[in-house]
């Protein structure tokens, strides 16, 4: 189970869009804590999640979305309708690019429900980090929104670590602010782990990351624009083990130059407490 915030990162959406999922009916969270007003997800309402941004971004209204998914389509009768509607949505927006690649990419996680098997699941202890970053706020989750940003903040960075001196001694490393307000922006955290020393006359800022005791990790390969098959996988594993998620991610980019296809990322996700007990069918 999820809290609000950590199930937008899944999803790679706005909390205001899942809130306002909510009060439409589309996708109501799982729990609701009488005490606290928290909203916990589970892991499986990713699927329900994609398959309501898929049909958003095909121009489906909210009415339309609604009645597709209280029919219960097959996989394949949504993907053939899927399949329809992209290519209604390539003439009408032949120019519209970045909009067709967020179509695939939800497309390609709603074909590869139950089949994420490339991806496994490793429990293990994250070590302390001394990182130089540069933050910006964001408006939400999903590559659409992260990729921009983060493709002006590490070029930055690296240039302001050169002109300082310095070298990374590791991979970068995409943090988000762990703020426990469901209200908060989402703060971006482009970072390179570095050593001791300062930074005299740089516009970086210097973060001790702390260890993290155990943190489900899977590791994702091609495009960012298919990250969110590893998130899927991580959420899958969790419903599977009754872990619960803390926070937000972290994404360090193992080797993400050259051709997208031979990106390599791996994604960690910090893990709260005890297991909790997982309801029998």
């Amino acid at each position: 189970m999820f809290r609000i915030g950590a199930f937008a990162r899944l999803g790679q959406v706005s909390l205001r869009t899942l809130r306002y999922y909510d009060a439409e009916g589309l996708l109501r969270p799982a729990v609701v804590d009488d005490r606290t007003g928290y909203r916990w997800y589970s892991g499986a309402q990713l699927h329900r999640l994609n398959r309501i941004l898929a049909l958003r971004d095909l121009g489906l209204t909210l009415g339309e979305i609604s009645r597709v998914l209280d029919e219960q389509l097959s996989p394949a009768e949504l993907k053939g309708m899927l399949r329809l509607r992209q290519v209604e949505a390539r003439q009408r927006l032949e120019a519209d690019s970045a909009r067709l690649a967020r179509v695939e990419a939800r497309l390609h996680r709603v074909e590869a429900e139950n089949r994420l098997g490339d991806y496994d699941v490793r429990v293990k202890r994250l070590e302390p980090l001394r990182v130089v970053f540069l933050a910006e706020v964001a408006p939400s989750f999903g590559e659409e929104t992260l990729g921009p940003i983060f493709s002006r903040l590490y070029p930055r960075l690296h240039a302001e670590l050169k002109r300082a001196s310095l070298r990374s001694v590791g991979p970068a490393v995409a943090l988000y602010d762990d703020s426990t307000d469901e209200q908060a922006p989402i703060r971006l955290i482009a970072a390179l782990p570095v050593g001791a020393g300062s930074l005299p006359g740089s516009d970086l800022g210097i973060l001790e990351v702390g260890e993290v005791e155990r943190a489900a990790t899977t590791v994702h390969r091609g495009p960012m624009s298919r990250v969110g098959d590893g998130y899927q996988a991580l959420a899958d594993w969790a419903d599977a083990t009754g872990e619960r998620f803390e926070g937000h991610s972290r994404e360090v980019y193992l080797h993400c130059t050259g051709d997208p296809a031979t990106w390599v990322t791996e994604v960690q996700f910090p893990i709260l407490g005890t297991p909790i007990a997982r309801a029998e069918n």
